[in-house]
């Protein structure tokens, strides 16, 4: 959206300074067989000479996994932020100090359907196994990475996209656009020739305790949980306040609307006309049920964050809010 309209529906709005968070309990919306999977990823440690942990670019300080390091610290270690493409990182240094300051020393930015900083993650996973030792597999010329990350950030997606660049072959993981796809850790997927390296695929393991309530929103619409978990309206109505908050009013354009609104009611009702997502329902009167057309919120929220994920809504960086406090 040109600078001028942001400005514009700036000066006219007065956002939320703060989420009306109503006591909502975070930690059911994670599920706790996650604990499974780790255990399973420490048991093949031993078959491991690094780690690739899988992360999205949009929330790159926030709902990342911090047993990662902990359980599978002793291995080389590569942050990859995935899903680029969708994240504003005009604060891109910024993000890197931060993270080099809690001892992740090896990050890079990729968007795993087309990007050429796929081509650097073999070479420094390569270096990585290079400056540390293979304890019991010193003679093995076989590599063996690990890839690991929450829920739906593109874990598989990454194994096929490496296996396209260097073996010039189709897919070997499943992907889809929702959390859960992988379900155990597999078994061992060839990804490179020179040098001979296969990757092992794992569940999406989330943290076992989100203390932060925003943290597990940002999560959410992310897509690292399912929906239903949450409730789709609620995270619509956090995403609503936090485009609105940093000044992202793409929303207004893609659906036409008059301004935009801080309200998620005012904003789902009309979405929802605007796609024509709107039921008949009868309503009791005076003088005897009358029908009337009411609008689909549910649907409404459902295609309003549908399309903040798929980058209608133009790049965002969630953090934002938190960058300032540590950068």
């Amino acid at each position: 959206m040109r600078l001028s309209l942001r400005v514009l529906y700036a000066a006219r709005g007065v956002w939320r300074e703060c989420f009306p968070l109503h006591g909502r309990d975070v930690a059911r919306w994670f599920p706790g067989h996650m604990a499974k999977g780790l255990k399973k990823m420490q048991s093949s440690l031993k078959l491991v000479d690094c780690v690739i942990e899988v992360h999205d670019a949009r929330i790159p300080l926030s709902g990342r996994n911090p047993l990662f390091q902990e359980t599978l610290g002793l291995k080389p270690h590569l942050l990859v932020l995935n899903k680029k493409d969708l994240a504003d990182l005009t604060e891109q240094q910024e993000i890197v100090h931060y993270l080099e300051g809690n001892g992740i020393k090896n990050v890079i930015f990729t968007n795993c359907i087309k990007d050429e900083n796929i081509k650097q993650i073999i070479p420094k996973v390569t270096e990585l196994i290079g400056c540390s030792y293979r304890y019991h597999r010193a003679e093995n010329l076989e590599y063996c990475i690990m890839v690991v990350g929450v829920p739906n950030v593109g874990k598989s997606s990454l194994i096929n996209s490496l296996r396209r660049q260097h073996l010039r072959t189709g897919k070997a993981a499943r992907v889809g656009g929702e959390p859960g796809i992988t379900r155990a850790v597999t078994s061992r997927i060839q990804v490179c020739e020179h040098p001979l390296m296969f990757l092992l695929d794992t569940p999406g393991v989330l943290a076992p305790r989100i203390e932060n309530v925003e943290t597990g929103l940002k999560l959410a619409i992310c897509g690292t949980v399912l929906d239903h978990l949450v409730g789709e309206e609620t995270m619509a109505d956090y995403l609503l306040y936090t485009l609105n908050r940093h000044g992202l009013f793409g929303y207004v354009q893609h659906y036409g609307l008059a301004s935009a609104c801080d309200d998620i009611e005012q904003v789902l009702k009309s979405v929802a006309v605007k796609l024509g997502k709107t039921r008949k329902v009868k309503v009791l009167t005076g003088t005897g049920d009358v029908r009337v057309t009411q609008p689909n919120y549910a649907m409404a929220a459902r295609d309003f964050l549908r399309t903040f994920r798929s980058g209608l809504l133009g790049p965002v960086m969630l953090d934002r809010d938190i960058m300032p406090a540590c950068c």
